[in-house]
């Protein structure tokens, strides 16, 4: 990352898969997954997807999608 780069959060969604490991993706930027066996892998390895998704987008200047984080709650 350069040293005059903007740092952006995004949420994540981890899930623990059936046969082991962790499948985790980001909603906000279409395509941006990624996997660990461990949930540490998995946040290390998002993270590195995100960056590698936001710079790409940049070079070919697609607009960073707005966040918008909605919970709902079931009873």
């Amino acid at each position: 990352m350069s040293p005059t780069a903007k740092i952006e959060n995004f949420e994540v969604v981890l899930e623990a898969e059936e046969k082991g490991g962790f499948h985790v993706y980001t909603p906000a930027l279409k395509g941006c997954h990624s996997y660990g066996s461990t949930r540490e892998e998995a946040l290390r390895n998002i993270a590195e997807a995100i960056q590698l998704w936001v710079e790409s987008a940049h070079e070919l200047g697609i607009p960073i999608p707005e966040r918008e984080t909605v919970t709902v709650t079931v009873e």
